[in-house]
């Protein structure tokens, strides 16, 4: 099972928003598995001692440095603490405060020290918060699991939910059925329509993914009656009468990655369509002064990338060389500034983008 806590939209702004004389934001990879990270700890001693440099080379106040030393080491040698985890922990501190989070998709190892955190990997949690439910049917069983990001994976109790062919269409009707002929079809479609009928007054208003775990016919039946909006085009097909809700979420994670990549493929006619009208652009130096001014309506950055600088309060960009205290990723003030005037921003990986840019953007009018 994955323990996770990834910030919400307001969290995300407020870290976004937040300046002090010095920021350290720090990104480590882990494991679901405790005996796999030592190899974090060690990697999160080191960027303290890294950060401490840093601070020290621009000659810090040696009070504040110590107590981002001590907010610092108090996470790495809290043995509770390292009891649970995902694939990612995000590390938020500064002389006065410290805020981690546990991520379930994978970042690499990185620090950044600025006036400002460093944000645009958590951009990644909030565009794919990792979510979805399980529909897992059988002519015997039903069951919905919900999996979020930030509680255990359980079942849902679904009101008027059957829980059976039998329970949908009732023993007398089963016994003059032929079996694998039409009128077992019939009720099958009887069965799944009921259930399409239980989940949508729940499913009309959540946008998460939808996996079903079933075999055929059933599986097959169950989407020519299914009118809910986020029904995964792939099925998982297996019998899971018998398998744990731990196993069918692990089993089931692939699925979802996949649909939250065809989300991202389908945005490609939009873009194509609104670079005719001039309302693209991929420009670093373009897209920090359209932030700054309101104009962007989507934005899509590298998850990966960074470009350090500084953005001055009407969008021009001064760039500078990397691992330098005084300046702190451009990419990550873009996404901030198109955050704060409502843009929607997502974050994605670079083969997801133009070839050999950091952003793409959609504006709100031609430029």
């Amino acid at each position: 099972m994955l323990y996770v806590d990834i910030p919400s939209r307001e969290e995300f702004l407020l870290l976004s928003d937040a300046r002090a004389d010095a920021c350290v934001s720090i990104y480590i990879e882990t494991s679901p598995r405790h005996q796999e990270l030592t190899a974090s700890k060690i990697q999160m001693g080191n960027f303290i001692k890294d950060a401490l440099r840093q601070l020290q080379a621009i000659d810090f106040d040696k009070r504040r440095l110590a107590q981002i030393e001590v907010e610092l080491n108090s996470i790495l040698d809290d043995a509770s603490f390292w009891d649970m985890h995902a694939y990612s922990l995000a590390i938020f501190a500064n002389p006065d405060s410290i805020r981690t989070y546990r991520l379930a998709n994978a970042i690499p190892n990185q620090l950044h020290v600025s006036d400002r955190f460093y944000v645009k990997p958590l951009l990644r949690a909030l565009t794919f918060p990792h979510s979805a439910y399980i529909l897992a049917l059988s002519e015997n069983q039903t069951r919905v699991i919900e999996f979020f990001a930030d509680v255990p994976a359980a079942e849902m109790a679904v009101a008027n939910l059957p829980t059976s062919v039998l329970d949908a269409v009732g023993k007398a009707s089963l016994n003059v059925q032929k079996h694998g002929g039409v009128d077992d079809k019939i009720r099958l479609a009887q069965y799944t329509r009921q259930i399409d009928h239980a989940l949508r007054p729940i499913f009309v208003q959540r946008d998460c993914p939808l996996i079903l775990v079933s075999t055929e016919p059933l599986a097959s039946i169950y989407r020519s009656t299914n009118t809910l909006p986020h029904l995964v085009d792939e099925t998982l097909f297996t019998n899971a009468e018998h398998i744990g809700i731990s196993e069918l979420v692990t089993m089931a994670r692939p699925f979802m990655e996949r649909y939250y990549q065809s989300q991202i493929a389908a945005l490609k006619p939009l873009f194509e369509t609104r670079a005719g009208q001039r309302r693209v652009t991929t420009d670093l130096s373009d897209a920090a002064r359209l932030a700054t001014q309101g104009a962007i309506d989507l934005l899509l950055v590298d998850m990966d990338s960074v470009v350090a600088g500084i953005v001055d309060e009407q969008g021009s960009i001064t760039f500078t060389e990397q691992d330098d205290a005084l300046s702190y990723g451009v990419i990550d003030e873009i996404a901030r500034r198109a955050l704060a005037t409502g843009a929607q921003v997502m974050a994605v990986r670079q083969n997801d983008l133009p070839k050999g840019q950091h952003l793409n953007a959609i504006l709100r009018y031609p430029l």
